[in-house]
């Protein structure tokens, strides 16, 4: 089916990472431009903070702060049409960070630039557990003739503590957990794989014997040349991943059955989050032509563990 929706903004520098506030507004991470940037709902945009690098993800914390997966930056390529890709590293890529910022000031704090003396390469995705922290996927780095083997790591909210969960992972991108908090999900890129985590305690998981390349049970795996981006999970528990190439939405069951694609007017088509009236309302990035869209979903996303209220 094809993704109705309504435009709020354009002209956005590879928007990411929307996070739906109370006020009704919508925050995104513009890759290419490095800042963290307030949409209104009339569509009139404000730069909350100057980020640099590549901010890619985006939740809002307990503390009402916004925490930030930067994955240090891309080389870009614009086309004629004004179509925006991203092609590998950056010249002046100097490592990933997570970071926190706070609205009111526009503050940028550096929370975590490695874990155990191993830098981060490429944080991307995040999602806070209502515990004591959050994880987060670090995709890592593209190079000419290398690439990184990326990782899933969880982190504590006030900067103290931070481990490596997975490793390795092809890819991984978006990150989520299931509506009762015992299944992280994680996508990976490149495979286009859906992965699933039994979650033990906070920060753990059980990690499956070989011959998982990675410890997680398979839910999914899409046919074709498609990509997996990041993802939002329903208060059903279906889970949303924005995805690449084909360009739309697909939603998974949590027994890994494909239940529904949604088809984007674009192919990079590249997150989601729920917001609005009983949060019935996704809000789906257009990250190639810079464009933030509202969409009217048949049914409600889940209520996150990353805001007051």
């Amino acid at each position: 089916m094809e993704l109705k929706g309504r435009e709020i903004a354009r002209g956005l520098r590879f928007p990411e990472g929307p996070v739906c506030l109370p006020d009704g507004s919508v925050l995104v991470v513009e890759i290419e431009g490095g800042t963290l940037t307030r949409i209104s709902s009339s569509g009139a945009k404000e730069v909350v903070a100057q980020l640099g690098g590549g901010p890619n993800g985006a939740a809002l914390g307990p503390d009402g702060k916004i925490y930030v997966c930067n994955n240090g930056g891309f080389r870009w390529l614009e086309q004629q049409d004004g179509y925006l890709r991203p092609l590998g590293i950056a010249e002046d890529y100097d490592g990933g960070r997570i970071e926190r910022v706070d609205l009111a000031t526009g503050k940028v704090e550096l929370l975590y630039r490695d874990c155990d003396g191993r830098p981060l390469c490429g944080p991307n995705d995040l999602v806070f557990d209502g515990q004591v922290g959050f994880w987060f996927s670090d995709l890592g780095k593209v190079r000419a003739r290398s690439m990184d083997r990326g990782a899933v790591y969880y982190a504590r909210m006030d900067g103290s503590a931070i481990r490596e969960a997975i490793f390795p992972v092809l890819t991984p991108n978006g990150v989520g957990l299931s509506p009762d908090g015992r299944t992280l999900y994680v996508a990976e890129t490149e495979t286009s794989r859906l992965w699933a985590y039994e979650v033990t305690a906070p920060g753990v998981v059980k990690l499956e014997p070989w011959p998982a390349p990675n410890g997680g049970r398979l839910l999914f795996g899409a046919p074709g040349y498609q990509r997996y981006d990041s993802l939002a999970v329903e208060a059903g528990g279906n889970i949303c991943v924005a995805t690449l190439v084909r360009g739309g939405i697909s939603v998974i069951s949590p027994d890994g059955a494909l239940l529904e694609f949604h088809e984007a007017p674009e192919a990079y088509c590249t997150n989601i989050c729920f917001g609005g009236q009983d949060r019935r309302t996704a809000f789906i990035t257009l990250s190639g032509t810079g464009r933030l869209i509202a969409v009217e979903w048949p049914r409600a996303g889940l209520r996150l563990h990353d805001g007051p209220g």
